[in-house]
């Protein structure tokens, strides 16, 4: 086995905490200054270019990003100096590749400072200046970093001065012969199409187009290519129609591509152009004569399919919240049903929720709220926690639907803060609905059913992700699989428990019900305390991620992107505020035991025996999702920018080409002018199924830019 390795969270502030039983000082008047305004107005300047796409311009910090003003960051820091903070930024800032120079570091603490309220003077700060942060700054945010009164909130490289100019409706052009896409093709989609997320409403992930084979696979060679917007964290799954790829860019932008060719023939960015969050576009979705973008700062956006034109624009949530999206929807009779992401803050009027739009007119017909409230059905789950209080309920990956059931099933992710220490209530306190699976009638959202994977989940390990159709035998199954590894089972039409598997070593769970499903914690995740690491495998990279699965029909196999990390995490105090919240842990990472140092794990599962049918592990984590066909292939992509055609029976490498960067995202396979093609992205960014391998494997470092989509096809005969 590799030598363990553990090392600091790469998210600025955290890992460190006071220790325990410690008590944090009050706010006290300022000694002499010890930074001036042109450094802290420099560092602004180097913030905004390097650190606001995670932790934002007004650092109120989102996800995995934690505030970096207020009373939540003086917890964290008042009783440690600047050099350390420095110190600290320079070890792990940017995440994954620290890349500043000495003065921009400087300049940025003391921004920070500025922004922490610490008054500027004569005296320049400096690298080996060493005073408690505690003893300059008070923690009452100074109004230059207060989310404006128009607020978009955006992150990315927005300069201070706004966002960077829209591009707009750049390119113009018609698609030729569109053919509109029906309630019927997306039900049956054929078969050279790739119309929604995941390709079919039962999220197979899976490609009845075999013209390429395990035999001719290896003689694959690149058709053509085409760069894409470098901001934020590229994921892209496009989607291909009747030979026409339409594009989600980061930055809010939509393109129509030849997808034979790869010529442009419209793009049209919406804006902002600048990211909130991890800003990717993990799917958009076709409907009739449209094409629907959720964008990053909480917009539903309707495109005319042929021209690019904006056909209606709505916000799903009040710009000014802060809310975003990084997933795009699903259409099902009409109706497009959309998720919302940024609930990890504290907000007494707004909760997160999955919403659904008339596709002709874009309004608003029906929402669920994730996060139940006082006198609504799940509404006594939290404890005493207050309902303005109550953060989470993320839907940041699209949901399926059964069309003969009429029902969509989306997975939610956990409360927020991530421990329930630091939330206010306990692990024996459910949550609802989160860390669950929803099962919600498309005629008017109401709920049908609810299975909560983890009452109380305390570690991050959430379950919002994929949920895949299949009947085995004359049973309606839905397969759902989360950070924590388990595969679990459910009977799709009651939410019934029906069974699970344990795909990578867990030690979180001291059992797993059999006949209910219902999870046990550890009794020291059950008993934490603030400020007392715990040391939990998987950790926050999860043993699964956003990384969806592949169902293969014709050997009845789940394929699974997995992943093997393990972290110590520690609970840190919040401060119950409007505003506040965030996720409100320290972390470290190691390698997982019995894994030999690889990061990365692929399994094939036969659904009918849950039996394991093979697995291939790497060093490299896989960062797309898996592509399986009828061909007899499955399609994987990594880290260390390989894209690899197996063997969907053994496991065997086919085929391979190593790529500009890191590949991620999900692969597509589609026809057009009579030909198959397959389609796979590359790109940068996306918490910490990115940040987590690189810090446990950094001897793999792909480009940092090299936003790229690449198509190939077989030889011409």
């Amino acid at each position: 086995m590799r030598a363990f390795i553990a090392v600091v969270s790469l998210v600025l502030g955290a890992a460190l905490t006071l220790s325990a039983g410690q008590v944090p000082a009050p706010a006290v008047a300022q000694s002499s200054p010890i930074f001036t305004a042109a450094q802290a107005a420099a560092g602004q300047t180097s913030y905004q270019a390097n650190c606001a796409s995670c932790h934002l311009p007004d650092l109120a910090g989102q996800n995995e990003a934690p505030q970096l003003a207020g009373a939540n960051f003086m917890t964290t820091w008042r009783g440690r100096t600047t050099r350390e903070l420095i110190e600290y930024m320079q070890a792990t800032m940017p995440p994954g590749r620290p890349s500043l120079a000495e003065a921009d570091y400087v300049n940025i603490a003391a921004f920070i400072l500025r922004a922490n309220g610490a008054t500027p003077g004569a005296q320049p700060l400096q690298l080996a200046t060493a005073v408690p942060i505690g003893s300059v700054a008070t923690g009452q945010r100074a109004a230059a970093t207060a989310r404006p009164a128009g607020g978009d909130g955006d992150g990315g490289a927005a300069r201070p001065s706004g966002p960077a100019p829209v591009r707009g409706h750049s390119v113009t052009g018609e698609v030729r012969n569109y053919v509109p896409v029906t309630d019927a093709m997306l039900k049956n989609p054929p078969p050279g199409d790739w119309l929604m997320a995941r390709r079919n409403y039962q999220a197979w992930s899976y490609s009845p187009l075999d013209e390429i084979t395990r035999s001719n696979v290896k003689e694959l060679k690149l058709a053509w290519s085409w760069s894409m917007n470098e901001i934020g964290s590229n994921q892209a799954q496009p989607l291909v129609h009747n030979g026409i790829m339409y594009l989600g860019n980061t930055a809010n932008m939509m393109q129509a591509l030849d997808a034979a060719t790869g010529d442009l023939i419209w793009e049209n960015q919406v804006g902002p152009n600048s990211i909130r969050g991890f800003g990717a576009v993990r799917n958009i979705a076709i409907y009739n004569d449209k094409v629907f973008l959720a964008t990053n700062d909480g917009r539903l956006v309707a495109f005319d399919a042929r021209n690019g034109k904006v056909v209606w624009d709505v916000a799903i949530a009040d710009p000014k919240s802060g809310f975003t999206n990084s997933s795009g929807p699903i259409v099902a009779r009409g109706k497009v049903i959309q998720g919302l992401h940024g609930c990890d803050r504290y907000r007494a009027k707004e909760r997160c929720f999955i919403s659904a739009y008339d596709a002709n007119t874009g309004k608003q017909l029906w929402k669920f709220h994730t996060v139940a409230r006082s006198g609504e059905p799940g509404g006594d789950t939290w404890g005493t926690v207050a309902d303005g209080m109550r953060a989470g309920g993320d839907t940041w990956i699209a949901g399926s639907y059964d069309p003969e059931l009429d029902l969509t099933y989306w997975g939610i992710a956990q409360a927020k803060p991530w421990m329930p220490v630091s939330r206010g209530n306990k692990v024996s306190d459910a949550a609802l609905y989160t860390a669950s699976t929803v099962a919600l009638r498309v005629e008017d959202g109401s709920l049908a059913w609810h299975f909560q994977h983890t009452p109380g989940e305390s570690l991050d390990l959430d379950e919002v992700y994929e949920k895949v159709l299949v009947d085995v035998g004359p049973q309606q199954t839905l397969f759902t699989i989360g950070k924590a590894g388990v595969l679990w089972k459910l009977e799709r039409k009651t939410g019934r428990f029906l069974g699970h598997t344990q795909t990578v070593f867990q030690n979180v769970f001291e059992k797993i019900d059999p006949e209910r499903g219902i999870p046990t914690y550890r009794e020291d995740i059950v008993n934490q305390k603030m400020d007392e690491w715990l040391t939990v495998c998987p950790s926050t990279e999860g043993g699964h991620n956003w990384q969806a699965m592949t169902y293969h029909p014709p050997t009845r196999q789940l394929i699974i992107p997995l992943s093997q990390s393990c972290m110590e995490i520690v609970p840190r105090k919040v401060e119950f505020a409007e505003g506040s919240g965030g996720t409100a842990a320290g972390r470290r990472f190691f390698e997982m035991p019995g894994s030999d140092g690889n990061v990365g794990k692929l399994l094939a599962i036969d659904i009918t025996t849950n039996k394991e049918m093979w697995s291939r592990d790497q060093r490299a984590p896989y960062l797309t999702a898996a592509l399986s066909t009828a061909g007899g292939v499955v399609f994987i992509g990594d880290l260390d920018r390989q894209f690899r055609a197996l063997d969907v029976r053994s496991g065997d490498v086919l085929w391979s080409v190593r790529l500009n960067t890191a590949v991620q995202g999900f692969p597509v396979t589609f026809t057009a002018n009579g030909k198959q093609y397959v389609a796979v992205t590359t790109g940068n960014g996306g918490g910490s199924p990115r940040v987590v391998p690189r810090t446990i494997a950094p001897e793999i470092n792909p480009p940092a830019s090299g936003h790229m989509l690449y198509v190939f096809e077989l030889p011409r005969k």
